[in-house]
C-alpha cells in the first residue's frame, strides 16, 4: 500500500493534465480544484505575437471536496479499487500542502507553480507551455513582420533626389503629341460607328413600320370582305339535358370497429351474406377499421334501421352522421 501511494503521489499530475483536455474542472481531494476556460484567438501588440485559441487554468483551493472524477479516472487505469486510490489521492494532496507550507513553492511543469502568501493564502500561476484545447491541437504562436509601407516609399523618394536625369524638350513634345494623336483617332472612329449604327437602327425602324402597315390593311380587308351577316342563320337542334343530383350518403349505421384489416373485411363478409348492404368505411381517429350494415342520405331512413337492426342483428349498432 505504501508504494502504491507512493506512485500515486509521482503520477497524479499527469491524471490531472490528461483529464483537464476533457473537462473544465478537475477536483483533487483536500487540495482543491483546477478550472479552465476557454479563451479566443488574440493578438499581442507588444511583440506581435498572434495565439491561438486556448483553456486558461486557474485553481481554487475551496473546492477541495471529492467528486469522483479524478479518482475514478486514475482506478480504472492503474487498475486499482476506488478506495485504495481516493487514499492515494488525498495522501499525495496531504504532502503537496505540507511542503507548501515548509518551503512557500511547489511547481508541477504541466500546470504550473504554487506560491504561499505572506497572508498564508495560495497564489496560483498556470504554465503556459501546454495547451489544454484540443481544437487548437497542433497550433502554435506566430509571430508577424509588419509591413513597412512608409519606409519604403520614404527610401524611394530619397532615391529620386539623388539621382540626376535630363529630359529634351523636343523629344518629349513629340512623345506627348502621339498618345494625343491616338486619343483622338480612337474618338473620331467611336463617333463615327455610332452615327453608323443610328442610322441603320433607324432604316430599321422605318421598314418595320412600313410591313405593319401593309400587314394591318391586309386584315381590314379581309375583315370587310367577310360575310358572317350576309349569310343564312344556321339551325342548332334542340339539346335536352336531364339533372341528376349526386346522392350523398352521411349516415352510416356502424356494425364495428376493429384494429386488424381482416377482422374488419370478414365482417363485412358475414353481413353481406345476410342480405345487408355493408361496405368497410375506413379508418376512424383512432385507427380503428369501421364496418357499417348500411349508408344512408335520408336521417329518418337511418333511424328506422337503426331501430330493427338492434332489434334484430346487433345491440351495439350506432348511427354515425358525417357531415
Amino acid at each position: 500500500m505504501l508504494n502504491f501511494l507512493i506512485f500515486v503521489f509521482m503520477g497524479l499530475e499527469n491524471h490531472i493534465a490528461t483529464l483537464l483536455y476533457r473537462y473544465q474542472c478537475v477536483v483533487v481531494p483536500g487540495f482543491g480544484a483546477f478550472l479552465s476556460q476557454i479563451k479566443p484567438a488574440c493578438l499581442q501588440r507588444d511583440s506581435n505575437t498572434f495565439y491561438p485559441p486556448y483553456k486558461e487554468i486557474s485553481f481554487n483551493a475551496q473546492l477541495d471536496k471529492n467528486d469522483g472524477l479524478l479518482v475514478s479516472h486514475m482506478a480504472h487505469l492503474e487498475n486499482a479499487s476506488y478506495e485504495a486510490t481516493l487514499q492515494g489521492v488525498e495522501a499525495s494532496a496531504k504532502r503537496w500542502n505540507d511542503q507548501l507550507r515548509a518551503e512557500g513553492l511547489l511547481e508541477f511543469p504541466q500546470l504550473g507553480v504554487f506560491r504561499l502568501s505572506p497572508e498564508k493564502k495560495i497564489l496560483f500561476e498556470p504554465a503556459d507551455r501546454t495547451n489544454y484545447l484540443l481544437s487548437s491541437f497542433g497550433l502554435s504562436p506566430v509571430i508577424g513582420s509588419p509591413v513597412a509601407r512608409e519606409v519604403m516609399k520614404e527610401e524611394v523618394q530619397e532615391l529620386e533626389e539623388h539621382i540626376p536625369f535630363t529630359i529634351t524638350p523636343e523629344k518629349r513634345e513629340v512623345r506627348g503629341l502621339r498618345p494625343l494623336l491616338k486619343y483622338a483617332a480612337v474618338v473620331l472612329l467611336a463617333v463615327a460607328t455610332g452615327l453608323s449604327g443610328y442610322s441603320l437602327y433607324q432604316q430599321g425602324l422605318e421598314t418595320k413600320s412600313v410591313v405593319h402597315a401593309a400587314a394591318q390593311e391586309e386584315v381590314s380587308k379581309n375583315i370587310q370582305e367577310a360575310t358572317f351577316f350576309n349569310a343564312d342563320p344556321i339551325e342548332l337542334p334542340s339539346v335536352t339535358l336531364e339533372v341528376f343530383h349526386k346522392r350523398q350518403d352521411v349516415h352510416h349505421i356502424v356494425a364495428g370497429a376493429y384494429r386488424i384489416r381482416k377482422n374488419a373485411d370478414k365482417r363485412v363478409r358475414q353481413l353481406v351474406s345476410k342480405g345487408y348492404p355493408a361496405r368497410y368505411l375506413g379508418q376512424n381517429a383512432y385507427g380503428l377499421h369501421q364496418v357499417v350494415f348500411a349508408s344512408y342520405a335520408d336521417p329518418e331512413e337511418a333511424l328506422e334501421d337503426l331501430k330493427e337492426i338492434r332489434a334484430r342483428e346487433s345491440k351495439d349498432a350506432w348511427l354515425l352522421s358525417k357531415h
